[in-house]
């Protein structure tokens, strides 16, 4: 998993590797879609992100729309990046706080979903969102970046940061999702 980075590093470097992670995916990235039930019928939620990073499972169509893509998923971890664009700006001139929202909601919501066993779904019941800097397009990517803090059988929290490439920090958020079972 891609640590961010510490605010005096190579933000050029890291731009770099960040650029190639999502060519990497999506040279081998399946249609945009939803997954059918026999695709993830018995997996993990980790099984599924898996599968997603793989190719073998479809980005949701969100990532389209909204340009961005799931970058990392690990136990308890899932970051999200994406490129802020004029079409995401909001009518005073920057980037639309609900397209930040939304890749903290990703980062945050797919982090926990990581953690569901097979069978298991969840929804997120609050999000809090602090913008902390204005974004625009002159940012080249962002990543959201978000660690579960708590998993119990019902409940669970998270939190993820949005940062750019030299660690600057946009945006934070937590979020608590309710667990059940999938039908």
């Amino acid at each position: 998993m891609d640590k961010p980075p510490a605010p005096n590093a190579d933000a050029e470097q890291t731009l770099q590797r960040w650029r190639a992670r999502e060519s990497e995916l999506a040279a081998r990235s399946a249609p945009v879609g939803l997954a059918r039930p026999d695709q993830v019928t018995g997996k993990s939620g980790l099984q599924v992100f898996q599968a997603m990073l793989a190719g073998e499972l479809p980005r949701a169509p969100i990532t389209t729309t909204l340009q961005f893509w799931l970058v990392e998923a690990g136990h308890g971890h899932a970051e999200f990046q994406g490129t802020p664009a004029f079409e995401h700006y909001n009518p005073l001139g920057g980037v639309h706080g609900g397209w930040m929202a939304t890749l903290l909601d990703s980062c945050v919501g797919c982090a926990v979903h990581t953690l569901l066993p097979p069978g298991k779904a969840y929804t997120t019941l609050e999000l809090k969102v602090n913008f902390v800097k204005g974004l625009t397009d002159r940012v080249p990517l962002v990543r959201a970046i978000g660690d579960v803090i708590h998993s119990g059988s019902r409940v669970a929290t998270a939190e993820g940061r949005l940062v750019g490439p030299d660690g600057t920090l946009y945006a934070h958020a937590t979020t608590t999702c309710l667990i059940f079972d999938a039908r």
